[in-house]
């Protein structure tokens, strides 16, 4: 029955004469999150939604995984084998080739070829959804129920909660989910995967900034976008987490939570990551995963924060001081209980009247 459905939603696309195979490019992969696309004129395009289709959709999806797989990506240049990981996770074993589909709110086809160059993918639809009632429609809506993987690609998060929170895209996101569908998200794309998110309403702040000022214009947050994913409760992401030196905002970001009551101190938890990393949760672990750095290693790291005391000074136009939070660090190839979120060799870190008193990394 799913497999006429698709066949017959692509033979729709074909009487419509809108449905085009793309280009897609041997040998190696490479990043996708941030590119600017193929220049490729979309396979459809209406005012709410552009897609675009490399490959051929196919006739037989594999079976749907028995256990939950996400993947956290922390920006900067994509982590091939999380994506492999997603891709061979859907496949379950079976020979059937899978159908990825990449939701963003700018951009075009960045990730098609990048994807389409990977063993076991049969094809990639990206899907550029340009208001709320893309986010409504059933064309949309029978893409994201087809597909064998889901991903948010990297962007804006604040057009992600306005546009997408509380609309049958996130009900599809969410069922998704809960069919073992292996989803995940970079940057932007990460920052809604929390209970709680960052959304940058108004512009990017800065770890300096958010310390000095916990209620700075630009240190919002939100609740109301996937905030019920399997392990995430209690969970506010951040992306470049070393790059841009965003620990201190990480930091900020849970201290607010906390004096907001949205969450207690025993609760609140961060996951920072730095680019060129992911982490593959499967089952409730989390392995951190990365890009080979050109000298035989990896890059990779990523961070796990918990408050074990509430904040001591969370106010408008005030320093803020959190003393005492507890740091788990996984680089390439470690791996955390997100279930069970253990403290088995913490670091502390400590922000003292708005700065950070030792190296948080």
């Amino acid at each position: 029955m799913l497999a006429d459905r698709v066949l017959s939603f692509s033979r729709r696309l074909a009487l419509l004469g809108l449905l085009s195979l793309g280009l897609v490019a041997s040998g190696a992969a490479w990043a996708g999150s941030n590119g600017t696309g193929s220049g490729a004129l979309p396979t459809v395009s209406t005012k709410d939604y552009d897609f675009y289709l490399s490959g051929s959709v196919p006739a037989l999806q594999p079976p749907r995984p028995a256990t939950t797989t996400l993947v956290l990506m922390g920006g900067g240049t994509d982590v091939d084998d999380a994506f492999r990981a997603m891709i061979a996770k859907a496949r379950g074993g079976s020979a059937n080739k899978v159908d990825i589909v990449i939701l963003r709110t700018s951009g075009s086809d960045g990730y098609n070829a990048y994807l389409m160059a990977m063993d076991g993918v049969g094809a990639v639809g990206s899907i550029v959804i340009k208001s709320r009632a893309g986010a409504s429609a059933q064309p949309v809506l029978d893409l994201v129920n087809r597909a064998d993987v889901l991903f948010i690609a990297g962007g804006d998060q604040s057009t992600y909660v306005a546009e997408w929170a509380g609309t049958p895209l996130e009900g599809a996101m969410k069922a998704a989910v809960a069919n073992h569908v292996p989803f995940g998200g970079t940057s932007a794309g990460l920052a809604v995967l929390g209970q709680f998110d960052y959304s940058a309403l108004y512009q990017s702040v800065t770890s300096t900034d958010a310390m000095a000022n916990p209620y700075n214009r630009n240190v919002t947050l939100d609740r109301s976008l996937l905030n019920s994913l399997p392990y995430m409760a209690g969970v506010i992401t951040d992306s470049h987490l070393i790059t841009r030196d965003r620990m201190g905002r990480l930091v900020t970001f849970m201290g607010r939570l906390v004096a907001d009551g949205w969450a207690s101190n025993a609760a609140v938890r961060g996951i920072g990551l730095n680019e060129q990393t992911a982490v593959v949760v499967d089952n409730g672990i989390g392995t951190v995963v990365g890009n080979p750095d050109g000298s035989g290693g990896r890059t990779g790291q990523a961070y796990f924060l918990q408050s074990p005391v509430a904040p001591i000074t969370v106010k408008a136009k005030t320093p803020l001081t959190y003393r005492g939070l507890q740091v788990e660090k996984r680089v390439a190839g470690g791996s955390y209980d997100l279930v069970n979120w253990p403290t088995v060799a913490p670091y502390s870190i400590s922000v003292e009247s708005g700065v950070l008193t030792s190296n948080p990394y």
